[in-house]
């Protein structure tokens, strides 16, 4: 194992194995190879709460705030969360084919350009009391809309005739 990306953090140690693998050794020397990280809350605190889990789904490891996890190991949980979630944060809606469903959205995300088909206006839900949106698409792809309030004027006028 690379030793530079070792990191003893709360009683473990974090680092990645030769096969890309999160290897976690808790306190009294327990190797948990292949351990993903799972957050607790998603979208409303994605920082706070997240269970270190070992490949048959059960919590080695808790960390309260991803925050007081020393630097390197934080990145490695960072990385590791970015391969296995994937919820384009929506910025934009650009157009609509028709403002009944199912029709064709075109949008512009934090991971650029897109369209997809909205089937339902159930597909879209609020999630809190902040204005968060989760938006499905036909394929099941999660679309957030952190703030519906804060999009522009022509994307909350077409988000508007939705809700």
């Amino acid at each position: 194992m690379n030793e530079q990306s070792m990191v003893t953090t709360s009683g473990w140690t974090l680092q990645r194995d030769a096969f890309g693998k999160l290897v976690l050794t808790n306190a009294q020397g327990e190797r948990h190879v292949g351990v993903v990280p799972v957050r607790a809350f998603p979208i409303q605190s994605p920082e706070v709460g997240i269970s270190m889990v070992d490949t048959d789904g059960h919590e080695v490891a808790w960390i309260e705030a991803l925050n007081t996890v020393a630097e390197p190991a934080q990145t490695l949980i960072r990385t590791e969360l970015g391969t296995r979630e994937f919820m384009p944060v929506i910025s934009a809606i650009v157009s609509v084919t028709s403002f009944s469903t199912p029709c064709t959205w075109k949008v512009q995300t934090d991971r650029g350009a897109t369209e997809f088909v909205l089937r339902g206006d159930e597909d879209i839900r609020r999630i809190g009391t902040d204005g968060t949106l989760l938006v499905a698409d036909s394929h099941g792809i999660q679309f957030l809309i952190r703030d519906h309030l804060a999009l522009d004027a022509h994307s909350r006028k077409i988000l508007d005739r939705f809700l």
